[in-house]
């Protein structure tokens, strides 16, 4: 299968245009799927992958149910798959996507987690100080609120991304789709006390980084590294359910929706492609009307 698998992403890389975190995605969900039917006796380690058949794959959705995995995952990762396999089928190794016949896992009725205004003020209000560490995290979260970026994007983003003037950062995407965003004052005055204190650890480790967030080596910060900074401020701050920071995404999409902007802008802010994705925080402006209505309706409580 090491063949189809490059030759798999020679294609996602030149004619779809992927990005790293998508291709890293890609290839970790086929691998997992790889190592899986090693494992299981499915198939063999010299078997041909025209034998993997609709048994397989459903066996391999219970393992990632067994396992826990939530219903989008197991959803993203069978979508991995079925890309894969289409591509086989369009090379010619394969005469039919045995993917397709097997049904996707139905999606729980989840909300999205998200924090009200006054949790999300409190939470970047957190980092408190002068050294490098403190005010990284608080220009992080101010730029994190204020334009709802994804956690890959944010740690993606270089020094040249950022106008302070304009007060716009510019964004690569998914697919490699740019988007310029704005950002509010309170972003800017973050993100200039960041940027003296970003110059004096360059100075510091020689590293020279074009990274605009940087760890305390001077590299840039990684995913996991954002993850464990919010993780430490939401301790700290005896934040109620599970915060992530994707909660801080969805936050910034509803207080958006909640101040009256329509679904099509927030759908340009958040870089979603299908307005249908965006659609999932209307529940939230309905709850807020609901909430209105039975505290300002003289009719509502009789």
């Amino acid at each position: 299968m090491e063949q189809y698998i490059k030759e798999f992403t020679d294609y996602l890389v030149a004619e779809k245009n992927a990005s790293p975190h998508t291709l890293e995605s890609y290839l970790n969900d086929i691998s997992q799927f790889e190592d899986f039917l090693k494992q299981s006796g499915h198939v063999g380690e010299s078997s041909k992958i025209d034998s993997i058949d609709r048994l397989a794959i459903r066996s391999y959705l219970g393992f990632l149910y067994d396992k826990k995995f939530s219903a989008s995952t197991m959803r993203r990762k069978l979508s991995t798959l079925s890309s894969f396999f289409r591509f086989l089928c369009r090379e010619g190794y394969l005469q039919n996507n045995v993917v397709k016949s097997v049904p996707a896992p139905k999606m729980e009725n989840k909300l999205p987690s998200f924090l009200s205004v006054d949790e999300m003020f409190r939470l970047i209000d957190l980092p408190e100080g002068e050294g490098f560490l403190v005010v990284r995290d608080r220009a992080m979260l101010e730029l994190f609120y204020s334009t709802g970026v994804r956690i890959s994007e944010l740690v993606s983003l270089k020094t040249g991304d950022i106008d302070r003037t304009t007060q716009m950062v510019k964004v690569l995407g998914k697919g490699g789709k740019e988007r310029l965003l704005p950002f509010g004052k309170k972003c800017v005055e973050a993100l200039d006390k960041y940027e003296k204190v970003r110059s004096d650890k360059i100075i510091s480790t020689k590293e020279n980084s074009e990274y605009l967030f940087l760890n305390h080596r001077g590299k840039g910060i990684t995913t996991r590294g954002v993850r464990k900074i919010i993780g430490k401020y939401v301790t700290t701050g005896n934040f109620p359910g599970k915060v992530s920071p994707h909660s801080i995404r969805h936050s910034f999409a509803t207080h958006l929706l909640e101040g009256g902007a329509d679904l099509r802008s927030i759908q340009e802010l958040l870089g979603h492609a299908s307005l249908s994705t965006t659609q999932k925080y209307t529940h939230l402006t309905i709850d807020k009307l609901v909430e209105t209505y039975d505290q300002a309706h003289p009719r509502a409580k009789e």
